[in-house]
């Protein structure tokens, strides 16, 4: 009867220790710098972003000059005229604010255009680990970059390479 159990125990063991889960890891972040089409949608975004942050800051600028010249007119200015040039500069700097929001707000222009040109890079990366991990049986992918718990990791689990030539470039 012991032998019997010791020889399940056994079993069970060799069979948990065989199908041992396989991981890998990807530095992202080298991925996506080799990645022309990466580096040309990065360098659209940041022109979009300076021409309309230039925009933006011109509004503002024009904001706070009429605001300097109300202040220094304001002691020839009737309470009405007063009153009017205030109105004036609360509309210009509400029109600043919008700007600002559609431009660069959680569902502005820039979050659109970062959508619209990242989206297919990080599908095709996805698409290429998704098939690295099923042609090697990987149960699961940790991205090195992100994680910033990893203290070490063996250079032999990282596929970032794998990724790369399964996109089509070689490094």
């Amino acid at each position: 009867m012991k032998k019997l159990v010791i020889a399940a125990i056994l079993f069970i063991a060799a069979t948990f220790s065989g199908s041992a889960q396989k991981y890998a890891l990807i530095d992202m972040e080298y991925i996506l710098k080799n990645i022309p089409a990466y580096e040309m949608a990065t360098e659209q975004l940041n022109q979009v972003s300076t021409k309309w942050q230039v925009e933006v800051e011109g509004q503002s600028k024009a904001a706070k000059e009429m605001y300097k010249k109300y202040q220094s007119e304001m002691v020839f200015l009737s309470d009405e005229m007063k009153t009017k040039r205030e109105e004036e500069i609360v509309k210009k700097e509400k029109e600043v604010a919008e700007l600002q929001r559609k431009y660069f707000g959680q569902e502005g222009e820039l979050f659109k255009k970062r959508e619209s040109l990242m989206k297919p890079i990080q599908e095709d990366i996805y698409n290429a680990v998704k098939a690295i991990s099923e042609e090697k049986a990987y149960m699961m992918v940790i991205d090195r970059a992100s994680a910033s718990n990893i203290i070490f990791a063996s250079p032999k689990i990282d596929i970032s390479n794998d990724v790369l030539s399964k996109l089509g470039i070689s490094k």
